[in-house]
């Protein structure tokens, strides 16, 4: 379960929708028009996943 506490941040060269946020803590992504439902994650896999172009469409 991921705490309600959180911090969520997205990034500066984000618009005004359709941007993914992630939690102050690193372990957790959200969709920022949708900030009621989270993913965990394992943020340094996700981020060799995005670096290598292995993302489907």
């Amino acid at each position: 379960m991921i705490s309600a506490d959180l911090r969520w941040r997205r990034s500066s060269h984000s618009g005004d929708t359709d941007c993914v946020e992630v939690a102050d803590n690193l372990h957790a992504v959200r969709d920022s028009k949708n900030p009621g439902d989270s993913l965990t994650v394992d943020i340094g896999r996700l981020l060799d996943v995005v670096k290598a172009g292995r993302l489907d469409h």
